[in-house]
């Protein structure tokens, strides 16, 4: 018998009803779900919104719910998108009955540069990662990008949850000062 991921048990839990399960779910992904809401919308008041929608989303939706791989976060991340671009098609309508023609040019001025300052910092980011060691990016892949947590990081890639943990701050470390570096300039 294949032994169950944490998701997979604080899913099952959770569509049983169990609160506390649905918080360790919360807990494990809330801050993959933040970024992806914040990459898409570029604010964090709206970011944290949709974070939110999400979860209230994802609990009304467990019911009957049988999660099909290791994680939850996938599923989340779908429900977290649509929320965004519901958050974004309200922008839209909200611009188009308060502003006129003038701002929304102006509008969409700002929407552009800030996409290409958004491309010119993912991009350094993606360079700086790309600099570290094999071990550092798969700990940064694991944590970072698909939420796992230390242990779980650990467990996959056989070291221990001190050197995940210790490794990882050197990384987060790193790429603060390459986007502050990046922001600057």
């Amino acid at each position: 018998m294949a032994v169950q991921t944490s998701d997979q048990r604080w899913a099952a839990q959770a569509a049983a009803g169990d609160q506390s399960a649905f918080r360790e779910l919360y807990r494990a992904h809330v801050r993959p779900v933040y970024w992806i809401a914040h990459g898409i919308l570029g604010s964090a008041a709206d970011a944290e919104d949709v974070t939110q929608e999400t979860f209230v989303t994802a609990w009304r939706k467990l019911t009957g719910f049988e999660l099909q791989g290791e994680s939850i976060l996938p599923w989340l991340a779908t429900i977290c998108r649509f929320q965004a671009a519901n958050r974004l098609r309200q922008r839209r309508r909200d611009l188009a009955h308060t502003t006129d023609a003038a701002e929304e040019t102006l509008a969409s001025t700002i929407s552009v540069e800030e996409q290409v300052i958004t491309e010119a910092l993912a991009a350094r980011i993606a360079e700086e990662v790309g600099t570290l060691s094999e071990l550092d990016q798969e700990i940064f892949r694991l944590c970072a990008a698909e939420g796992y947590a230390y242990q779980a990081a650990a467990d996959e890639l056989g070291v221990s949850h001190a050197i995940v943990r210790n490794r990882l701050s050197r990384v987060r470390t790193r790429l603060r000062g390459a986007v502050k570096e990046a922001s600057e300039t």
